[in-house]
């Protein structure tokens, strides 16, 4: 993953939806813990819609650490409606981090890849789905590759 902000923008504008539920949600939810469970990835998954975590869970061989990194990533994706992994490349391009601006608490956010926004058409931001536990551009690709399998099974 190369990290192209064009690139990493045209995925998000892909894999925008038109309508999802909870139920949706949760089945993409699975959908992406089947995955990590079958590749055996020592991963922590977090879905989040509407503000409800509909699935967390902590795969052999992730760490207690993995789950503060989903939190600071799916707060970057809340906040900014980008992935994580675009916020990151976009600061690279300017030589510095998310977390150097004055009123980005890193205790609270992160510029890692890894977390993806669940976005509505003509809405926003809904939700995100994040992953966290491999190197980072392997935890966004991952992400990104378990939409499209998703969608594409629908």
């Amino acid at each position: 993953m190369s990290g192209n902000l064009e690139q990493l923008l045209a995925e998000e504008a892909e894999l925008q939806f038109d309508h999802l539920s909870h139920e949706d949600v949760l089945a993409l939810g699975l959908h992406l813990l089947e995955r990590v469970r079958r590749e055996r990835l020592p991963v922590v998954v977090d879905v989040t819609f509407s503000g409800l975590t509909v699935l967390q869970c902590a795969l052999p061989g992730s760490r207690p650490d993995n789950l503060d990194w989903v939190r600071r990533k799916k707060n970057t994706v809340s906040r900014f409606w980008h992935s994580s992994f675009y916020m990151g490349r976009y600061y690279a391009t300017k030589g510095m981090s998310l977390t150097d601006k004055p009123h980005i608490d890193a205790s609270e956010y992160v510029d890692h890849g890894g977390s993806f926004p669940l976005l509505l058409r003509g809405l926003g931001c809904v939700g995100s789905i994040t992953v966290s536990g491999l190197a980072q551009d392997e935890d966004h690709a991952l992400v990104v590759s378990v939409l499209r399998e998703w969608r594409a099974s629908r």
